[in-house]
């Protein structure tokens, strides 16, 4: 499978990121979070002092943005001038304005060329690389490439079980406006010519995995 590289999209609380890594562990392939890359541009300007609703501002510390990120699916490290945010860029403020900068289309199209590097610099047979506009953008020419997706009840389920100290209902809200706020800018939520939907509202985590992981083996067996 040398080479091979797998797209992935899909809405927040489809389990793109835990399937994607899953995907990548079971076929011993590198895995990309191109969410942690927002993230961290997202914590470096509240480190900086810079508004995130501030797209000048964002723009211009794009230069000076050190992002590093581990493809190991077994350990994701994510860097940003050298100090580990691994943890840091998942804080709630830090959720609460990515969206301010993910929709911001020259930070989209500086980042769209680190994502590209890292799956080029990939030293494993093969990448799994998951986001929102992967499939159509960042890597249209992939492999493989899916749209995981869920219904609105089944997403919103999941995420209440990954968020502690946070109520369902909080949980719910802040989903709906992650989603109506990231559609203006990609559309997650209808596959691309030439992409495939993997509907997992009425699978379990072990057979979404296998879902994908079966996409890949048939492409590779071609």
């Amino acid at each position: 499978m040398s080479g091979i590289v797998v797209a992935l999209d899909g809405p927040a609380g489809s389990g793109k990121s835990s399937v994607s890594r899953a995907t990548a562990r079971r076929l011993g392939f590198g895995y990309q979070d191109t969410g942690a890359a927002y993230r961290a541009l997202a914590w470096s300007a509240l480190d900086r002092g810079i508004d995130p609703s501030d797209a000048a501002a964002v723009i211009a510390s794009l230069p000076g943005f050190d992002y590093r990120i581990s493809t190991d699916p077994d350990h994701t490290v994510v860097q940003v001038g050298g100090a580990d945010v691994t943890e840091a860029i998942r804080e709630p403020r830090v959720s609460a304005v990515v969206s301010q900068v993910a929709r911001i289309p020259e930070v989209r199209e500086y980042l769209v060329e680190l994502f590209r590097s890292v799956i080029r610099e990939s030293s494993r047979p093969g990448i799994v690389t998951e986001g929102r506009d992967i499939t159509t953008v960042v890597a249209p020419d992939a492999d493989v490439r899916i749209l995981l997706t869920a219904s609105e009840e089944a997403r919103m389920a999941r995420r209440s079980r990954e968020v502690t100290g946070q109520s369902a209902e909080v949980t719910a809200q802040q989903l709906s406006s992650r989603d109506a706020q990231d559609s203006r800018v990609v559309d997650f939520m209808n596959a691309a010519d030439g992409v495939t939907t993997v509907d997992s509202t009425h699978l379990d985590f072990d057979q979404t995995v296998t879902a994908v992981v079966d996409l890949v083996t048939s492409v590779w067996a071609e």
